[in-house]
Order: structure tokens, then C-alpha cells, then sequence
């Protein structure tokens, strides 16, 4: 399983062992991660499992989807070059190590 890093708002840590195969918002939500609110269940119609992903790590996982940037539009944290929607970032092996950085706010 490979280990995931979410850090707070507040910069404290949560390192979690994720399910490959699940995306990353559901790993999110099964660990407890706050701000992942994930309203929408993951159907990419919400924007509320935003985060931002560190680097080295922007370049290693897939292209934002057409959909995903529309969604990316409307989230109440600030839209960075490093923003996702952890509900589109389905977890591989070799994401072993990913850091991502949860919002100051979802909703």
C-alpha cells in the first residue's frame, strides 16, 4: 500500500496507508481527513476534495480532465497551478510517498 501525506491547513501531518485502485478522495474520507468533504461522492460535480498537490509529485500523475478543470473553477479555495480534485487522482504503487495539501476551506 502506498503511504499518502495529507498536511492540514494548519501544517500538521496525516499519513495514511491508501488503497490502490480508489481514488484518492476515498482514501481521504475512509482515513477521516478533514476538509475533504467530498459532497458529491465523487462524481467531479462539486469541488469539495480539493487539494494541491506538492512538488515533485504535479508531474507524475495524469493531466487534469476537461471536466475536472471546469470543476477546478468553482472551489471556494483559491485555484493553484498545483490544484486537483482528489476524486480524479486514482491511487497507484507509484504514488508511494504523494504529499498532497488539504485547503484552509472546502464549503
Amino acid at each position: 500500500m502506498p503511504k499518502i501525506t495529507f498536511v492540514n491547513a494548519d501544517g500538521g501531518n496525516i499519513i495514511v496507508d491508501a488503497d490502490v485502485g480508489r481514488t484518492l478522495m476515498e482514501n481521504a474520507v475512509d482515513h477521516g481527513i478533514a476538509g475533504i468533504v467530498a459532497e458529491c461522492g465523487g462524481a467531479c460535480q462539486c469541488a469539495t476534495c480539493h487539494v494541491y498537490v506538492a512538488e515533485p509529485w504535479r508531474e507524475t500523475l495524469p493531466p487534469i480532465g476537461a471536466d475536472e478543470d471546469v470543476m477546478l473553477e468553482n472551489t471556494v479555495a483559491p485555484r493553484r497551478p498545483e490544484s486537483r480534485l482528489s476524486c480524479q487522482i486514482e491511487v497507484k504503487p507509484e504514488y508511494d510517498g504523494l504529499v498532497v495539501l488539504v485547503p484552509d476551506r472546502q464549503i
